[in-house]
């Protein structure tokens, strides 16, 4: 079995391991031969190509399936929007042609805010951020796609992402500095470990559904969020502030997500169903790391 990753960054990379320790062969993109090179050493084997350069797609390979988890990096100074759409465009009609069925990574940013209410699957996206509408612009650049050409895609929406090195606003705590962000509003998120694991289910189910929602088990408060994290890293307690700007902002945004139908369809399990967990898990491997360098 073969599995084609189409950015293989934070999360690419882990559902890369996991596959491969299944014992399937994995391809996966980069614009980097030197992330190619370390691509190489993990065992993957390695593509260099961008998708926003169409001619450098033309040799994906053949595979059983792909995953696209193409993130956004703001130094790279390319607009969200052409990024996330443009991308996919140079992007899907070459792998309808390669892989048999695609699992897609977005976000729950698509939603906005709720005023704290449960949402699922069937809660219309209402995106209030430049993230979240260049996201539904791209799921329905791919939607309009697989319904003309009956090609299998599957949709992950993912909570915020979190896990080693990836700990939000964890300077800011450590400095002292408000955060920017209604304390009593909720936080949806995921680790990282167990965002790969849903993508490793969706690729390996013979006939995933359409659309999950992918975030732990229980959403928290900023503030619980914010003063865990701060008690963790020996930093004083949070303060916050009023948001600025004339617009919503993600974290400004409040809403609870609702992982019923991806644990119900896939089985998925989180390991972390909480940040009780999984913000010690993140420190502890950040460390781990720091001893193996």
């Amino acid at each position: 079995m073969s599995t084609l990753i189409i950015g293989c960054g934070y999360l690419g990379i882990r559902v890369a391991r996991r596959m491969m320790a299944a014992g399937h062969r994995v391809f996966a993109t980069t614009r980097s031969r030197d992330r190619a090179k370390d691509l190489e050493r993990e065992g993957i084997e390695p593509i260099l190509a961008d998708v926003l350069v169409p001619e450098s797609l033309d040799d994906l390979p053949a595979v059983e399936r792909a995953f696209y988890c193409v993130g956004f990096d703001r130094s790279a100074g390319v607009p969200i929007d052409r990024l996330y759409v443009d991308g996919l465009r140079h992007t899907i009609g070459r792998l309808a042609s390669r892989a048999k069925r695609l699992i897609y990574a977005s976000s729950t940013g698509v939603y906005g805010d709720h005023g704290g209410a449960w949402i699922d699957e069937q809660t219309p996206a209402d995106p209030q951020t430049e993230s979240g509408r260049a996201c539904l612009r791209a799921e329905q650049l791919l939607t309009d796609f697989a319904e003309v050409s009956m090609y299998p895609v599957t949709i992950l929406r993912y909570s915020g992402l979190y896990g080693p090195g990836r700990l939000m606003r964890r300077e800011a705590l450590q400095s002292g500095t408000p955060i920017a962000a209604d304390p009593e509003s909720f936080l949806n998120l995921v680790h990282i470990d167990d965002a790969a694991s849903a993508a490793v289910l969706a690729l390996r189910s013979p006939r995933p559904g359409p659309r999950y929602l992918v975030s732990d088990d229980r959403p928290v408060r900023r503030l619980e969020f914010y003063g865990r994290l701060a008690e963790a890293l020996g930093a004083p307690p949070p303060s916050f502030t009023e948001p600025s700007g004339d617009g919503p902002i993600r974290g400004d945004a409040s809403k609870r997500v609702s992982n019923r139908s991806i644990k119900a369809d896939l089985g998925w399990t989180p390991e972390h169903p909480d940040i009780s967990t999984g913000i010690p898990a993140s420190l502890a491997e950040e460390s781990r790391q720091a001893d193996r360098s």
